[in-house]
């Protein structure tokens, strides 16, 4: 997506009126225009010269975001509130010109205030108004000159509305002051007192004054939604201290290359992402991922820009700079969602883009109404130039945006990172959630989890499956010899991987044994208590490995992919939320039955390949709205088919190109966390909606003069000055919402799902199957064979259950399981 800036906008008519110019030109897909921003979001093929041509024909400038927005993406000019100073200062002087105004309008007049005789002459009164409004009318001409443009153009906007009113205001009183100098001329006395009472001169003054009071609270406030990307922007170092020939060097942060050494003290901040070279140290991260504990670094860790380093000093290699560090694309990420609009928003759009032309027309018929009704021409225009002031299309247009931007504000403080405004709405209105089991609920590698030694010392049987699985190139060894990492292990001689599922080594002149249940039984015997150990564990998910030492049994050692410890507290809130949680594995069942019963998962679909789960993710959009959350990688096409993809754990990959939301941590309850927030600004939304909608349906006929109150133009002028002030105070409030705190979710109403069974399905016999890695092996046999859709294996129970297609012969399955060294007995 191409991002370009915008200028000129005043209101959701200007932001309608560009997107659909610019949707007219030939090759664009789509587009977004932001008025909080003042930005425009372009897809497709056409050129940078045709859309701004298109935005240009339109009555608006625009130029593309390029060169300087790119050379440095800490400057904070880009966000700098440029445009409230300029209104402070209009307001200043309208304030002072206004106070003189009224002081002699309605101070002197109506409650007697002194003033020069000369002022009795309601004459030279209305003289002097004219004066002090054009005065007032000059400072804010902007107003005039863009409300004209517009209307002259034929795409009226809120600067148009403004125009009218205080011209009409102005042109009605200009009208009756001439009346006024004709009848004083004539010694008509009582005709000059009555046009003076009907003068709108101060309306004329106030109604520019009291917007530009509303544009620059709106105009603050819009400021602070974009906090967030602000505080962000100056996490950004602007210099480095490079490391050179043994000196070090303190250079502006553009002249870091990728490839440098650079050094952090501590207490510094880290200029760009790197990996450590020298020394160790804890580092702060809670600016990028919201995690308050320091994590350790040593040589060989990463380290993003912007974190501070706590401890010791540390040199690091440059791997990431400029626009690539992790920094520039959270701020990108946070930036693009901004500029992209959510679907809830097409409402508001398609009455903004109707809604001013609209306002004239119904003020047009209150004037004329009025006059039918036999009202004075006086009341008539008062009427119907209150409409036009009070009606406010700014809220409508401000509504969805400003929430937007402060929610994925508030999600990139908490490390979540949401990519568009439609992954935050979407993701606040799923009510269904598949979790991928590998490195999502679980670790995503094998641990120890259980020790249990039979005639010898928890160390001892360490030490010897240590000594024995050293050469062994299994990751359930690699588990065993990581637990023993601080341990002093002797050095095995003579290994051997034996068939049926064991391995050997020697060691100090003794014969060491390990392997699976069955091998080890066939060959030892086992105590039936550690036999129940073995049922026990393989039914927990857990693989049990068995020793023996010169022909004895000496223990069990169980590895497994352990859960993640907030993964069953983070099933609970998504539970708690009135989500339906699903886990997708290619385990087997048991394994997989029982990983979901730790996490607390209801509903476990096991034997499933990356392919398949984007297959399943189809059946369960059938049912609802899906949320499919992975690693980002492996599990892409379940991603992207998703409604919403969440990449849990990217960490410094922030920009994972399947997903919608990335979340830095790698912790699942910021899943419902995410969750939480997506739903928070749906509220948001709504109630700025409700406001927008609800003051405009109110405020319009209160001031046709429906409900029998005769409404001054400049009050109507003072209502509209507020109402896109109050939106986008109601958005800040986001600002508030605790998105780990799962004490407030409500749970929404939704029916439990469960995935459609197949029908026809074997249970297949086969042996020589040793761990799960054997398991992705003949899965991956049996599925090649045409007819069985899926194969879930299980190697502790030595078999294999089957979903088929069609009828296959045995002799198929046979020959293709043999083919890779397993022995295939029946099906049962």
């Amino acid at each position: 997506m191409e991002q370009y800036n915008v200028t000129g906008m005043s209101c959701a008519a200007c932001s309608a009126r560009v997107e659909k110019a610019v949707s007219a030109v030939p090759g664009v897909k789509s587009c977004a225009v932001s008025l909080l921003t003042n930005s425009m979001g372009v897809e497709g093929t056409a050129s940078e010269k045709d859309i701004i041509r298109a935005v240009e024909n339109a009555g608006y400038g625009a130029s593309k975001k390029g060169a300087e927005a790119k050379a440095s993406v800490s400057d904070e000019d880009m966000l700098k509130d440029t445009e409230t100073p300029k209104l402070r200062k209009r307001l200043i002087k309208s304030a002072i010109v206004l106070l003189v105004l009224m002081y002699f309008s309605m101070g002197h007049m109506m409650w007697g205030f002194p003033a020069p005789a000369a002022f009795d002459n309601h004459v030279f009164l209305g003289v002097f108004e004219m004066l002090l409004a054009i005065i007032i009318m000059m400072i804010n001409g902007k107003f005039f000159t863009n409300g004209f443009r517009s209307l002259f153009s034929g795409h009226p906007n809120m600067d148009t509305l403004v125009a009218l009113g205080s011209s009409a205001s102005f042109g009605y009183s200009l009208a009756e002051l001439f009346i006024m100098i004709l009848a004083q001329g004539n010694g008509e006395h009582e005709t000059v007192m009555k046009y003076g009472m009907n003068l709108y001169f101060e309306s004329a003054a106030m109604i520019p004054t009291l917007i530009t009071v509303g544009k620059m609270l709106e105009s603050m406030s819009k400021g602070r939604t974009t906090d967030a990307l602000k505080g962000l922007i100056k996490l950004a170092p602007k210099t480095a201290v490079l490391y050179r020939d043994g000196e070090e060097h303190e250079v502006g942060i553009e002249e870091v290359r990728e490839g440098d050494i650079f050094a952090v003290k501590p207490g510094g901040s880290i200029p760009v992402d790197g990996v450590v070279v020298y020394g160790s140290s804890s580092v702060d991260e809670s600016a990028l991922t919201g995690e308050s504990i320091p994590v350790d670094k040593e040589v060989g860790s990463a380290v993003s820009a912007a974190t501070i380093n706590r401890a010791g000093y540390i040199r690091c290699r440059a791997t990431r700079v400029g626009e690539d560090t992790t920094l520039s694309q959270i701020i990108k990420t946070v930036s693009d969602a901004a500029a992209t609009k959510a679907p809830i928003a097409r409402i508001a759009d398609k009455v903004s883009g109707i809604f001013v032309p609209a306002v004239m027309a119904i003020a047009l018929l209150t004037l004329i109404g009025w006059l039918i009704a036999g009202k004075e021409f006086s009341f008539a225009i008062a009427r119907a130039i209150s409409v036009l002031v009070i009606s406010c299309p700014c809220a409508l247009g401000l509504a969805t945006p400003v929430a937007i931007m402060v929610g994925s504000g508030v999600g990139a403080k908490n490390g979540v990172l949401y990519k568009t405004a439609a992954s935050l709405e979407a993701v606040g209105r799923a009510n269904i959630v598949a979790l991928d089991k590998t490195g999502t609920i679980t670790e995503g590698k094998p641990d120890v989890t259980d020790i249990l030694p039979f005639g010898i010392t928890e160390n001892e049987l360490l030490t010897y499956a240590s000594a024995i699985e050293a050469k062994s190139e299994h990751p359930l060894a690699k588990a065993i010899t990581e637990r023993t990492s601080g341990m002093t292990i002797p050095e095995a001689t003579d290994f051997k991987a034996l068939a049926g599922n064991g391995i050997s080594a020697v060691l100090d002149g003794e014969m060491l044994e390990g392997g699976s249940y069955k091998y080890i039984s066939q060959n030892y015997d086992i105590p039936s208590d550690y036999t129940a150990k073995v049922t026990a564990l393989s039914d927990e998910g857990k693989t049990p490995l068995l020793f023996a030492k010169n022909g004895s049994f000496i223990g069990i050692i169980a590895v497994a992919d352990t859960i993640k410890s907030d993964s069953a507290a983070a099933v609970k809130e998504l539970k708690g939320m009135g989500i339906n949680v699903f886990m997708l594995t290619g385990d087997n069942e048991r394994t997989a039955g029982a990983i979901g019963r730790q996490a607390g998962v209801d509903n476990v679909i096991a034997g499933v390949l990356p392919d398949g789960k984007s297959k399943k993710i189809s059946e369960l959009k059938k049912q609802g709205k899906v949320i499919m959350v992975g690693d980002g990688i492996n599990d892409a096409p379940a991603l992207t088919t998703a409604d919403t993809g969440i990449a849990i754990g990217a960490g410094a990959d922030v920009a994972v190109d399947a997903a919608d939301i990335v979340v830095m941590k790698n912790r699942l309850t910021d899943v419902s966390a995410a969750i939480r927030l997506g739903r928070a600004t749906i509220r948001n939304i709504h109630e700025n909606l409700f406001w927008a909608f609800i003051y405009n349906a109110v405020c319009i006929p209160l001031a046709i003069g429906l409900y029998g109150v005769e409404m001054k133009p400049a009050y109507g002028a003072a209502a509209m000055a507020m109402s896109s002030f109050c939106v986008c105070m109601n958005a800040l409030r986001l600002n508030l919402v605790k998105i780990h705190d799962a004490s407030h979710d409500k749970k929404i109403k939704t029916k439990m799902i469960k995935t459609e069974e197949k029908a026809m399905t074997k249970t297949l016999k086969i042996e020589g199957m040793m761990c799960e890695h054997c398991e992705a092996r003949v899965k991956k046999t049996l599925e090649a064979i045409d007819g069985i859709e899926s194969a879930v294996p299980d190697h502790n129970a030595n078999t294999a259950v089957i979903t088929l297609s069609k009828d296959v012969p045995a002799d198929v399955i046979k020959a293709a399981v043999e083919a890779q060294d397993y022995t295939f007995v029946g099906i049962e």
